[in-house]
């Protein structure tokens, strides 16, 4: 559990860090940033701290956990980059209004962040502390079919980074073009509300199974692998602050009451037809019955806009 420990220990001991400045100069502008670095840095540690375990090589000669870690390294440092650009584009973030100058509430922050930063890199970990001289027992798969199954794994989280990055620069092109129609349905947007979600879902699922082929198969090993996709999912339909639940729900009065009728009738017909999260290709998504939608497809009452009394609402992207 070495490897475990000190990852624990190098995430949070990087998060104390970045608290200490931002409550020093009382800002969060790097608080995304820094939690991207320390993705990052965790990639590093696995790879120079656990060396002895990176050691799965295929016929071709390519060690497919480095592979592993390359990928893990691209979707972060993808994500540093894209963070860094939101930040400077809005200047601020709405989150720390009324935190950032309270140390206590700062604090629990940044920690946030950590648990984060940890339960996403799991994966990452569990292949780093894994023995690689592990027998191949009647009920595991052989090395050939091992290897091909962990490399069904790799282009299956190449797949989700890819659709992650082209749905992120998608949505930032049509920002810059002024944001034509009132809310973006090109490219992977037409067939999901959120594809940059699913592609950071899908990015876990894969990585979390990958983890496990090339582990030692055993339950903490399932288990500890799999808190990551498990985590992001939680993270991206389950809180109120980010993900779906703060893009939709109240902050679609930006569409349903837009000053423009157009926008929103065109806006109920897209959310008539698109499902939230993953794209419903073989089946019309609106021939699903809204029990179905919401038992498999995460269409859930919470994304509802429902007009307040009062008539408040934000405004975000």
């Amino acid at each position: 559990m070495g490897v475990f420990a000190d990852g624990a220990i190098l995430t949070f001991a990087m998060q104390f860090i970045g608290f200490t400045a931002a409550a020093i100069l009382q800002t969060e502008i790097f608080y995304d940033i820094w939690g991207g670095i320390n993705f990052l840095v965790l990639a590093i540690f696995s790879s120079v701290f656990a060396p002895d375990q990176m050691e799965s090589v295929s016929t071709s000669g390519i060690n497919k956990n480095v592979v592993f870690g390359g990928l893990f390294a691209v979707s972060r440092g993808w994500l540093l980059v894209f963070l860094a650009w939101r930040a400077h584009h809005r200047k601020g973030d709405a989150r720390f209004d009324g935190v950032r100058d309270v140390p206590s509430k700062f604090f629990v922050y940044w920690m946030v962040q950590a648990v984060w930063v940890y339960c996403i890199s799991l994966p990452l970990l569990v292949v780093a502390a894994s023995s690689k001289a592990k027998a191949v027992g009647d009920d595991e798969p052989s090395p050939t079919q091992k290897m091909e199954y962990s490399s069904l794994m790799l282009l299956g989280m190449a797949w989700s980074i890819y659709i992650e990055i082209r749905s992120d620069v998608t949505k930032a092109q049509w920002v810059s073009r002024g944001r034509p129609g009132g809310f973006c349905t090109d490219s992977l947007w037409k067939y999901s509300r959120h594809p940059n979600y699913a592609g950071e879902i899908l990015t876990w699922v894969f990585a979390a199974l990958y983890a496990v082929t090339e582990s030692d198969r055993s339950w903490e090993s399932v288990l500890v692998a799999a808190v990551s996709p498990l985590f992001t999912m939680h993270i991206l339909l389950n809180t109120s602050g980010t993900g779906v639940w703060n893009a939709e729900g109240k902050n679609l009065k930006r569409y349903y009451e837009h000053a423009d009728p157009a926008i929103a009738k065109n806006y109920e017909e897209y959310r008539r037809t698109t499902p939230p999260v993953f794209p419903t290709f073989v089946i019309p998504y609106e021939s699903l019955p809204l029990k179905n939608q919401r038992q498999f497809c995460f269409e859930w009452e919470r994304y509802e806009y429902k007009p307040s009394s009062k008539g408040n609402g934000d405004n975000t992207k």
